[in-house]
């Protein structure tokens, strides 16, 4: 069983920056590709950022790609996501997921292993 716990979540001002962190249990997060998603009450769970087994390959929803970034250390088994310039849009919930493949992708069905969030809110 994969446990992913995320952390880093919290308030900040229009312009400001956070690190949201994920950290798997598990001895094969190396073999498997990580993503970043968001979600507002009442919307769609939205793509944000994955990164392929090895941190070669990366993806951006266009709504973040500049401000973004995904990385991974596979030594302390952890995820992160550097939010720079954050915008009022970008309050959601914030969640890891550990990708069924190698290979980063969009599609949140790919994915098979869930953190339960974490609350990032952007004030204007």
């Amino acid at each position: 069983q994969v446990q992913l716990v995320e952390s880093g979540g919290g308030l900040v001002q229009a312009g400001g920056s956070l690190r949201l962190s994920c950290a798997a249990s598990g001895r094969t997060f190396s073999n498997y590709a990580m993503g970043w998603f968001r979600q507002v009450p009442g919307k769609e769970r939205e793509f944000v950022a994955a990164l392929s087994w090895g941190g070669a390959s990366t993806l951006y929803a266009d709504s973040v790609k500049g401000r973004f970034t995904i990385s991974r250390d596979n030594s302390k088994n952890t995820v992160y996501l550097q939010m720079n310039s954050l915008k009022f849009e970008d309050t959601a919930i914030y969640y890891c997921a550990r990708c069924g493949t190698a290979w980063a992708l969009p599609d949140p069905d790919k994915y098979d292993y869930w953190g339960q969030g974490t609350q990032v809110t952007v004030s204007s």
